[in-house]
């Protein structure tokens, strides 16, 4: 079994170039980083390699079989199988029979009651084929006797072989019943026989049809064992790719290492860093907030002054124009007292002078921002953000050692494609591929043998079935010269010819039906019991993979042999392989190297701890030394900073008084209220000059809330957002400057004290990055060897055809070619009986029934007359007008009567 040997090669360097890898190792996550999941940060994944994919085999054979029409007849004949054998198929049965007669077939050992018990149990199961082989045999044992004794007795002038046909009323009719049914049943026979015809030209279709599955076979062969040496030398080729990307990383040791440092501290880092920067920006804000409340207080102030100014004023001159003469006015003095009681109205309601000024809070805002804090910070953070670059410029002994690390790596690869050498897998698939094109050439050989054997085959079932036309011809040509010679108005001793001959061409056809009936009920009961029991024992179990649980049996072929597949591959009977499983893995187009099983057979860690996970490269980095007692995240001055801004005095200031004059409004009243009041009353007096100076006095008033009280409430808003701005920002000044400075100092602890063990941890994970890279490859040659390489849809294939050739097209035909001559064979049972009975009424007869008038009492005596004249009184009926109802009928003048009458 050169294949067997050249498979077995091939999968143990699979085998030993893939390994079982952890679950837990796949993510490369290291476990240092799950055991604390609340305090530090997973670091990143293992980056994905690409491999690229393995090149795939394209296979041409495409196991599948569609009979077309005759699919019908098929369908029918196993429908006729599952009548006789309705029973399932024996497994447990089959089972017991092999176990028990390991050492061979012995008569003595039939005699124990298990082999007894097994013996009934298969004459159960076989039952319905026994019944019909028993009917078959007798039936070809006693249809010679039967046809014997028929023409003895005909001989005898018995069973119809007496020239005389009785008249009756009815005869017509029964001429025409008997007529009816050979008409029925030779059509039924010739159904019969064009199924056993058709059945047997699908054999020689098909068988030509055959030789395109071999091709297609040998040819998916030849693929699978010229891919797979490219499939071996590119997953070879592919650790290239994992070494690459580890040199790659070990180049860049700086940016990675120091990355995955800086992942770890930036949580605890770059947060207080934050808080830091932003209160950088809170000390700006202050200072404009504080800047803003200064210049709007002053505003205030000023325009508070000259506001109350102007109002005395106004107030004043009102007060004099409502002294005029005018207003005494009984109609106009009324009007004039209610303007002159609302005068109080016009003054300033708050009174700004009073607040303290915040210029001491702002010097010392401005003596903090000399100070350029959000400098300091970003100092902090190109100091901590230099990790990488720090870390790089200390592992230069890293990157001075690749060449070394190369050198291992590269002796990795060598070790690999050494150990692929050590088979001659090459050598072994070209000598597959001779013997598979030799193999094709000698099959090719016997397709004209084959061709041949077919041809004689047809020829012998078509002269099989020539005996069923032979008859069917008797019966035709019989019915048609029978019909078309008959003659009513004819007595059965003067028909004609036509008609005789057609009688005659019947009974030929009984005769000849006597003597192939016989030999062909032999024939289908013979490939009945073979056609029919390999149906059901072979092809059926192997459709519904039932035989290859049957083979699979632990301990069927030899009680110390648990395994039959493995024990015959690789001398091993004790491994889990089992023939169902292996089909069904080469059906579903997987590798061999999984249908096989083959990772139970090698130790693949051994070899994967010398080659792929080498220690020396572990090694290399446990050097590694990284000292971050240089990075300052900030300097003296920046928490100086911090610590006088949060002293800085803005918490001191009183916000409540800010807000409790702003909450009032700048005057008493509103002056455009007063004013639209005061002229609406002007309206009311008499036109004349008290009219024009109260209106004139709303103007006045007027200009005055333009000028100086809309500018003071614009004032009084800035004034407002500021105070209350700076007294969100003053609230627990002290203690955040003070959060910030200990988050720092925490941070600073953090590097200067516990970076070496975040060091080590992130060297580690760093470490099983590298060998992840080759944990990639080896998961990806274990992957490509169970699903990509030496993908054995070749043999799953080879199977369907072979049950596609030997049940599909063979047995299936046979078995539809026994039922069709079967049928005819049943059918000529009827055809003989039916052809006696309707030969008598197309035969010349010797002697007929006549009736003579015997005298004038009404008497009149039955007469039969022979051929040549003779006269015999039968019987005297005693029935009046016998004549009438029996018509004479004489006998035939014979030759010489004719030759003597005048």
């Amino acid at each position: 079994m050169l294949w067997t040997s050249w498979l077995v090669l091939l999968l143990c360097w699979g085998a030993t170039t893939s390994g079982e890898q952890q679950a837990e190792e796949r993510d490369g996550t290291p476990v240092e980083a799950r055991a604390e999941p609340q305090r530090q940060r997973s670091p990143p994944p293992v980056e994905p390699l690409d491999f690229g994919f393995v090149p795939a085999a394209v296979y041409d054979t495409h196991a599948y079989f569609e009979p077309g029409p005759i699919g019908l007849l098929f369908h029918m004949v196993h429908a006729f199988l599952y009548v006789v054998q309705p029973n399932n198929f024996p497994k447990d049965l089959i089972i017991k029979v092999i176990q028990q007669n390991m050492g061979g077939i012995k008569i003595e050992e039939w005699r124990k009651p298990d082999n007894v018990v097994l013996l009934l149990q298969t004459i159960c199961y076989e039952a319905g084929f026994l019944i019909c082989a028993t009917i078959g045999i007798l039936f070809v044992v006693l249809v010679p006797i039967i046809a014997m004794c028929f023409c003895v007795c005909r001989c005898c002038d018995n069973c119809g072989g007496e020239m005389h046909q009785r008249q009756r009323k009815n005869i017509d009719c029964q001429r025409g019943f008997y007529t009816a049914l050979l008409v029925a049943t030779s059509v039924f026979m010739s159904l019969g026989v064009f199924i056993a015809y058709a059945a047997n030209h699908n054999v020689s279709a098909q068988i030509k049809n055959t030789r395109r599955l071999i091709n297609t076979n040998m040819r998916d062969l030849k693929t699978f064992a010229n891919n797979t040496p490219t499939q071996i030398e590119y997953m070879t080729a592919q650790y290239t790719t994992a070494k690459n990307k580890v040199l790659s990383d070990l180049d860049n040791i700086g940016p990675l290492l120091g990355g995955r440092i800086h992942s770890q501290l930036e949580r605890e880092v770059v947060p207080s860093l934050d808080n830091a920067l932003r209160m950088a920006g809170a000390m700006r804000e202050t200072k404009e907030a504080l800047e803003n409340i200064s210049s709007s207080l002053e505003v205030l102030q000023e325009g508070t002054a000259k506001l109350q100014a102007s109002l005395s004023g106004e107030r004043a001159s009102l007060s004099n124009t409502l002294s005029d003469p005018a207003c005494t006015n009984g109609a106009v003095s009324s009007t004039c007292n209610t303007i002159r009681s609302t005068l109080a109205q016009l003054g300033i309601n708050s009174d700004y002078s009073k607040l303290p000024d915040v210029n001491h809070a702002l010097v010392n805002v401005d003596t903090v921002l000399r100070t350029d804090l959000s400098n300091i910070v970003q100092k902090g953070y190109s100091s901590f953000n230099d990790t990488p670059q720090l870390v790089k410029e200390q592992t230069k002994n890293i990157v001075s050692a690749l060449p070394r690390v190369k050198g291992m790596l590269d002796k990795i690869g060598t070790e690999i494609n050494g150990f692929t050498k050590m088979f001659p897998v090459e050598a072994s698939l070209a000598n597959f591929t001779i013997f598979l094109t030799q193999g094709q050439k000698n099959i090719e050989s016997f397709y004209p043998q084959i061709d041949l054997m077919d041809f004689y085959r047809w020829v012998t079932c078509v002269a099989v079935l020539c005996m069923v036309v032979l008859v069917l011809a008797f019966n035709t040509l019989g019915l048609l010269c029978g019909v078309c010679g008959y003659d009513e108005q004819v007595t059965p001793t003067t028909r004609g010819c036509l008609s005789n001959t057609g009688g005659n061409l019947l009974m030929a056809g009984v005769g000849f039906s006597f003597m192939s009936v016989w030999v062909l009920m032999a024939i289908v009961s013979t490939l009945f019991v073979i056609g029919g029991n390999v149906e059901k024992m072979l092809c059926e179990p192997l459709a519904n993979r039932q035989l290859f649980k049957i083979i699979d049996t632990p301990f069927l072929v030899h009680p110390a042999k648990k395994n039959f597949l493995p024990g015959m591959l690789f001398q091993n009977p004790n491994i889990e392989l089992t023939l169902g499983g292996m089909y069904r893995d080469c059906y579903e187009n997987k590798g061999l190297y999984h249908s096989l099983q083959l990772e139970k057979m090698f130790n693949i860690n051994s070899f994967l701890n010398r080659t792929v996970y080498n220690k020396d490269l572990a090694k290399v980095l446990e050097g590694v030394q990284v000292d971050l007692q240089d990075v300052k995240l900030l300097e003296q001055a920046g928490r100086d900073n911090l610590i006088n801004f949060a002293n800085s005095g803005i918490g001191h200031i009183n916000y409540e008084a800010y807000l409790t004059e702003l909450n009032k409004g700048v005057t008493i009243s509103d002056l455009l209220s007063f004013s639209t009041d005061l002229e609406a009353q002007a309206d009311q007096l008499p036109r004349g000059a008290l009219e024009n100076a109260l209106k004139g006095h709303a103007s006045s008033i007027r200009q005055i809330h333009r000028d100086q009280v809309v500018p003071m409430e614009q004032a009084m808003s800035t004034l407002s957002q500021s105070i209350k701005q700076l007294q969100r920002m003053s609230n627990d000044l002290t203690v955040k400057a003070t959060n910030i400075l200990s988050a720092i100092d925490a941070a600073e602890y953090l590097i200067t004290h516990n970076a070496s063990h975040v060091v080590k941890r992130e060297t580690k994970g760093y470490t099983e990055n590298l060998v992840g890279y080759f944990k990639q490859y080896t998961a990806w040659v274990k992957h490509s060897l169970s699903s990509e390489v030496a993908q054995c849809k070749p043999i799953s294939n080879i199977v369907d055809s072979m049950e596609i050739v030997g049940c599909s097209v063979i047995v299936d035909s046979v078995n539809t070619f026994w039922f069709g001559l079967g049928g005819c064979c049943v059918l000529l049972i009827p055809s003989i009986i039916i052809s006696v009975k309707l030969a008598k009424y197309y035969r010349r007869m010797d002697t007929e029934d006549v009736f003579e008038d015997l005298g004038n009492t009404g008497n009149h005596g039955e007469q039969v007359c022979g051929i040549h004249g003779d006269l015999a009184v039968v019987s005297i009926s005693p029935y009046p007008n016998t004549l009438t109802r029996f018509p004479r009928a004489s006998a035939p003048p014979s030759y010489a009567d004719k030759e003597g009458s005048p």
